[in-house]
């Protein structure tokens, strides 16, 4: 069986930091830093084949079998819950996952909070385990509109530094959980490449 490892990275900053991790762990492959029109990147020396994906479809890339490992935020894996294996947290891409609104908009009661969001499942979760009725309303961008144009009382949604949010008058009202890049595998390619796919997770420990 070929032992070249497939491996489905981020595209954007993420997927850059985590292919210079790779790299200083003896994963590199020259060709990804002159990619042309190029979409895969080999090195058989090394054992890698690497391509960059929008960053929610890696876990779909990795749970299909089309990548052996790949890299995704734990946002995206609470929100999925593919079927794949969490190796590691490589600790970069830190953020945190949030609900946000105008002081005391989550404590509106009589009626069911109006939660805006692209992680529906993520906010279904953690309102269940509030007990709190809530009224979904799903947007896949510009989710800080929501509140300040009175479509929703509170907003599910990932912050990093919290700028957005001060800009627009809004808070941080409860965190939700922390977010971070993990390393995931195909629970296949994890039985029967399993030399290959846990040296490239140890090396990847020994830098994070």
């Amino acid at each position: 069986m070929d032992q070249t490892v497939g491996i489905a990275l981020p595209k954007g900053r993420l997927g850059d930091k985590v292919y210079g991790l790779l790299d200083m762990a003896g994963y590199g492959c020259p060709q990804v830093l002159d990619p042309g029109r190029r979409l895969i990147f080999e090195s058989k020396e090394n054992g890698v084949r690497f391509f960059f994906v929008k960053p929610s479809d890696v876990a779909i890339y990795v749970q299909r079998g089309a990548a052996d490992i790949g890299v995704a935020g734990k946002d995206i894996l609470l929100e999925y819950s593919p079927d794949v294996y969490e190796l590691l947290d490589l600790n970069i891409g830190r953020c945190r996952m949030c609900v946000c609104g105008t002081d005391g908009s989550n404590e509106i009661s009589g009626r069911p909070l109006r939660v805006a969001t692209k992680f529906t499942n993520i906010a279904k979760e953690y309102y269940s385990g509030l007990s709190r009725d809530i009224d979904i309303i799903h947007l896949n961008g510009s989710i800080e509109l929501a509140p300040l144009l009175g479509l929703a009382d509170v907003i599910v949604d990932i912050v990093e530094t919290g700028a957005t949010l001060r800009e627009n008058g809004l808070l941080e009202l409860e965190k939700i959980t922390d977010i971070s890049a993990r390393l995931i595998s195909n629970k296949v390619s994890y039985k029967f490449k399993y030399a290959a796919i846990s040296r490239i997770a140890e090396k990847l420990a020994e830098l994070v």
